[in-house]
């Protein structure tokens, strides 16, 4: 298996550490990881969310860039509605200025966090429609062109894709020419037919000749199962209490194991981690060849969450041992 391997990183924030040290980190991981072979290094949008300090996602874009040189460095995604569309044509233009050939423009059409928030970030209730979500993307697309005037927009335009978790933005990725991400690590129910969607509806554009598909997985390698499999469990108590709306910094492992679940806690723990990708070198290999080959992924991006930064090097470090990143990239 040949498809490239990247990293989606959304700066977790570890119960008993602070936003800095996990901006700290995302800076470490990103120098590791390019170091490892992987192809991309992308930043997620996420709002008044205590485990997550990717909220200034464009800022964050730049300082990982700065402390790269391969890698290409990008969003996972813009939450688009959250935005001027002409704003951030402004950041992303800035970025592959200072950047240029390395940048992408990641593009969501979700709040990327609750109403309340939302409402603070679009500054009125009738933005909070997604509805003319084709129509921003096609105006913030413009500000790119060589003819507008919007500096430095003009003339340096990051390559756009967009990003889903359903049928919607697979179809509109198809429509348009772009290249689509799918976030199969939180809708793996429908990462099959939203691919399918993306193909059938796609059309060659000036961006693709043909489509160009990446998964999202979320993966968590250890030596050996048991321990992969026990550091996985943190980041399904922290899905959990996000579905309850009581988000909070990532938990222990001690934390999750010795959380009360109830029996129905105990069903989706065990789904979602049954939708990763979980175990040790031969267990990952496995699952991962196999979600690859049913999903015909034309590149697969890795988010790992687990509590010790330590063990997320060392999830990256037995992938890229696996697939031999060093030596393809």
């Amino acid at each position: 298996m040949t498809v490239p391997f990247s990293v989606l990183d959304l700066a977790p924030v570890a119960s008993g550490s602070t936003s800095a040290q996990a901006l700290r980190n995302t800076l470490d991981l990103a120098r590791h990881t390019e170091r490892l072979g992987y192809h991309r290094y992308w930043l997620a949008e996420h709002h008044t969310m205590p485990g997550i300090a990717s909220a200034a996602t464009s800022v964050l874009i730049g300082q990982v860039a700065a402390v790269t040189e391969r890698m290409r460095i990008g969003s996972g995604g813009i939450m688009l509605p959250n935005h001027a569309p002409m704003v951030v044509a402004e950041q992303f233009g800035t970025l592959e200025a200072l950047y240029p050939g390395r940048i992408d423009l990641g593009l969501g059409r979700a709040p990327g966090t609750d109403q309340k928030t939302a409402l603070a970030l679009r500054r009125s209730p009738e933005a909070l429609s997604v509805d003319d979500f084709p129509e921003q993307v096609h105006e913030l697309r413009g500000y790119f062109e060589p003819r507008s005037d919007v500096t430095p927009a003009a003339g340096n335009r990051p390559p756009v894709w967009l990003l889903g978790s359903s049928g919607y933005s697979a179809r509109l990725a198809g429509l348009l020419g772009l290249p689509f991400a799918f976030a199969h690590h939180f809708s793996a129910e429908n990462t099959l037919p939203a691919l399918e969607m993306y193909r059938e509806s796609f059309r060659p554009s000036a961006d693709l000749d043909e489509p160009y598909a990446m998964i999202a997985v979320s993966v968590t390698a250890a030596d050996e199962d048991d321990r992969a499999r026990e550091l996985a469990q943190p980041q399904a108590l922290s899905f959990l209490r996000l579905r309850q709306g009581r988000p909070g910094p990532l938990p222990t492992p001690e934390e999750a194991a010795n959380h009360p679940y109830t029996p129905l806690e105990r069903d989706i723990i065990e789904s979602r981690i049954a939708a990763q990708v979980v175990g040790g070198p031969e267990a990952v290999r496995q699952q991962m060849d196999l979600l690859v080959k049913r999903t015909a992924a034309d590149e697969v991006m890795v988010t790992t969450m687990v509590f010790d930064h330590a063990d997320r090097r060392r999830s990256y470090e037995i992938l890229a041992d696996l697939y031999d990143l060093g030596r393809t990239s």
